[in-house]
């Protein structure tokens, strides 16, 4: 377990967040963060029925935990925020979005390492919590001898990742049950 301060960056300020690697015990509670996230996060970005339908598109892959690439924040034991790598294709979705799914192996060399799943308790938003996940993410990602990470942003995560040096690729519309939501690429070399 690792400790971190919050508020501007990983290595900054008031409070202390431990981080450590997500086993099978935590997928409930992943789970519900994640719901409260979609729901709270986006209200003022996407409409109603983009947010529902955003529940199509997103949410965990366990493939993550199987894997131990997938990173939980917590605070006083109260997971705060949540994200992962992956050294496999996908790029986003989660377990119910089979057809987003792809879990052929990269090549550090040649392809980007994969940064999924970020999301943030909305009684931790704008804390820090995101900047400590992704930056132990990519932390992790080099370490496995891959220079570049990408990931699909949200429109609520987007300024996050513009502000961490993640550059856009293109925009992309997801479709869920005929409800088109925004989305964006974006790319960052390690």
């Amino acid at each position: 377990m690792t400790s971190h301060a919050p508020d501007q960056a990983p290595d900054q300020a008031k409070g202390i967040y431990q981080t450590r690697w997500a086993t099978a015990d935590d997928l409930t509670a992943l789970k519900a963060l994640m719901t409260q996230a979609i729901d709270d996060l986006q209200v003022g970005l996407l409409s109603p029925d983009q947010i529902v339908a955003s529940h199509a598109i997103m949410g965990l892959d366990t493939q993550l935990i199987e894997d131990g690439t997938y990173l939980i924040a917590e605070r006083d034991g109260i997971i705060a925020g949540c994200g992962g790598w992956s050294k496999r294709a996908t790029l986003y979705g989660g377990d119910h979005s089979a057809s987003l799914r792809n879990p052929q192996l990269l090549d550090p060399a040649r392809d980007p390492a994969k940064i999924r799943a970020m999301y943030t308790s909305p009684h931790f938003a704008r804390q820090g919590v995101g900047r400590l996940v992704l930056s132990e993410c990519e932390k992790a990602a080099a370490s496995n001898g891959f220079s570049a990470v990408e990931l699909m942003a949200t429109l609520s995560g987007q300024r996050l990742y513009a502000v961490a040096g993640y550059s856009p690729v293109e925009k992309v519309d997801a479709v869920a049950n005929g409800i088109t939501v925004p989305l964006v690429r974006m790319r960052k070399q390690l």
